[in-house]
């Protein structure tokens, strides 16, 4: 029998990895070759875990309720790395468009 993680305990275990990031290896290409490569940043609001059948029935206007609030910080992904918290707000500019201010972010200046 393996032994498997259960993605609720993945989520502590990388709330260390915001405070140490593994350091980049001797050789190859400077970080800073890298600085204009765009990438993307996945915001992580909440998690559901409906059941299949639940699933299955989803329809448009339906509404799956996630296992957080608007107020909870969402996490900053780049791949399955954890980079950053924050909180999600609205853009100042009138568009409707969701923000985060970050409230927490880890040390990538070595990170690539």
């Amino acid at each position: 029998m393996t032994s498997e993680t259960t993605p609720e305990a993945n989520d502590m275990n990388r709330l260390g990895e915001i405070e140490t990031l593994t350091p980049r290896r001797s050789g190859g290409p400077s970080p800073q070759a890298f600085r204009g490569v765009p990438i993307e940043v996945i915001v992580a609001v909440g998690r559901a875990r409906p059941m299949i059948a639940d699933l299955a029935r989803l329809r448009r206007d339906s509404v799956l309720s996630l296992d957080t609030t608007l107020t909870d910080p969402v996490d900053l992904y780049v791949g399955d790395r954890l980079i950053a918290r924050g909180e999600l707000q609205e853009m100042e500019d009138g568009s409707g468009r969701l923000g985060v201010r970050l409230t927490e972010v880890a040390d990538l200046e070595d990170a690539v």
